[in-house]
């Protein structure tokens, strides 16, 4: 990847453009399940969102494998799929960006502080 499709984010562009016609080939339920992954996991991205692509990309497999074995969502995903991204991304309890930079911030000002 070179730098001007880093810096313009044109290779997550092309990603999603990907995720999403295979994401148009599952059933409806599935493309539902998507979107709430989607726009729940995004609260673990770093800065640029580049660390979830992998994740995302595992996701849609899954979903697609499941999909392909006729079982439903709830089988793979259960009631939580807050739950099931948090589990993803790391651990339960895995902080969110504006949780870390809060800690940064915090440890900045006790350090000016003397503390």
């Amino acid at each position: 990847m070179n730098f001007w499709d880093r810096v313009t984010g044109s290779d997550m562009t092309k990603e999603f453009k990907a995720f999403e016609s295979r994401v148009e080939k599952l059933p409806t339920d599935y493309q539902m399940a998507w979107k709430k992954v989607n726009s729940t996991i995004w609260i673990y991205s770093d800065f640029t969102g580049r660390n979830l692509m992998p994740i995302l990309d595992g996701v849609l497999s899954l979903l697609e494998e499941t999909a392909a074995d006729g079982q439903s969502v709830q089988e793979v995903f259960g009631d939580d799929i807050k739950g099931f991204c948090s589990a993803l991304v790391g651990e339960e309890g895995a902080k969110s960006f504006r949780e870390k930079w809060r800690d940064q911030l915090n440890n900045n000002i006790a350090k000016k502080l003397g503390k």
